[in-house]
């Protein structure tokens, strides 16, 4: 098939649709530059993957991108509102969005990037930038466990609802936000819940109003939980657990392995970015223009952190574009 090529060159292109790849882009362009944003999936993909229930730990405003106001009548939004917050933002600075394009390969130098994409038909498309802002976050890359059976079907890296898993047995990995929160939700509707955590306890990061009540469930034995306990093979009729009191084996229809995700360290080392290993795999960029080790390369979002993914949230991720723009009026006004 033929490729479609971009004739014109845009100041900045954003690989990245999610609220902090958007921030980017309008910044850019409230700077004057021309911005084209690139995601594979559809606008703010990671968000439209959460759980359809699922409530912000945060209020509206620290959501905000772009000066929009978000108006919700929440104390806490949900993930509804905040879809629609961001489209609505998005029209307001007909944003250029290439969705369902998945970038390929980034080829050029500062001052003249070509990113090679391919959409869902596998048409191949090009397009020219003189600068590059890589906002991908870290949601599509769940972290396997890498034991027999993880590859089954009944196996699941992400949580939506619960209606599917009604009168069956589901047994959630994890001891964080979101093992927490999809135990709850399965329990309250009529799902026999068992959690399996490596650590002593819940992680001191669930959220204080979670964190009560999953401990208070698993108090009152209405979900069973197994601490400082791993999950050493998945059957399709049953999982097998080594606990400290020696292997158990229970009766099982689903798994959610929810033990988190982290970003796409080899997209990032494929564009020359080198990866901080005794800093936990950080990006090399520059903290105050979040330039990379690459000229012309920028980092945007939670990729900042490396495997620290809960150090930036959409809350200080979406000022990282101010700091981009204020350094492309510096470096493109010569251009």
């Amino acid at each position: 098939m033929g490729e479609i090529v971009a004739s014109e060159i845009v100041d900045l292109l954003v690989i990245g649709a999610g609220p902090t790849g958007l921030a980017c882009a309008i910044e850019a362009q409230r700077a004057g530059f021309t911005a084209l944003l690139v995601d594979k999936g559809c606008l703010c993909n990671s968000l439209f993957h959460y759980p359809a229930n699922m409530t912000f730990f945060t209020t509206p405003e620290l959501l905000e991108i772009g000066n929009i106001p978000f108006s919700s009548p929440n104390q806490k939004p949900n993930r509804s509102e905040a879809l629609e917050y961001y489209r609505k933002v998005a029209e307001h600075y007909e944003l250029d969005i290439r969705q369902y394009e998945n970038v390929e390969r980034v080829e050029g130098r500062d001052g003249n990037f070509t990113v090679h994409t391919m959409d869902r038909f596998e048409r191949m498309s090009h397009y020219r930038a003189r600068k590059l802002v890589v906002a991908t976050g870290y949601y599509d890359l769940p972290n396997y466990l890498e034991i027999p059976g993880e590859d089954l079907s009944k196996v699941r890296h992400y949580y939506d609802e619960p209606h599917p898993f009604y009168g069956l047995d589901v047994l959630v990995i994890g001891g964080k936000n979101s093992a927490a929160i999809a135990a709850l939700d399965l329990w309250r509707h009529g799902v026999r819940v068992t959690l399996v955590h490596r650590g002593p306890e819940m992680h001191r990061h669930v959220k204080y109003w979670i964190l009560p009540d999953i401990n208070n469930r698993i108090k009152n034995g209405e979900i069973k939980a197994y601490f400082n306990s791993t999950v050493t093979n998945i059957a399709e009729d049953d999982v097998t657990l080594a606990t400290p009191d020696g292997p158990v084996k229970l009766p099982n229809h689903f798994v959610f392995a929810l033990t988190g995700y982290h970003p796409d360290f080899s997209f990032i080392e494929s564009l020359g970015v080198s990866l901080d290993e005794a800093n936990d795999r950080c990006p090399v960029c520059d903290p105050a223009t979040l330039e990379s080790n690459v000229p012309g390369i920028y980092l945007a979002g939670v990729v900042v952190a490396g495997e620290r993914t809960n150090e930036i949230f959409i809350e200080n991720g979406r000022f990282h574009g101010q700091l981009i723009a204020k350094d492309l009026q510096e470096k493109l006004v010569t251009v």
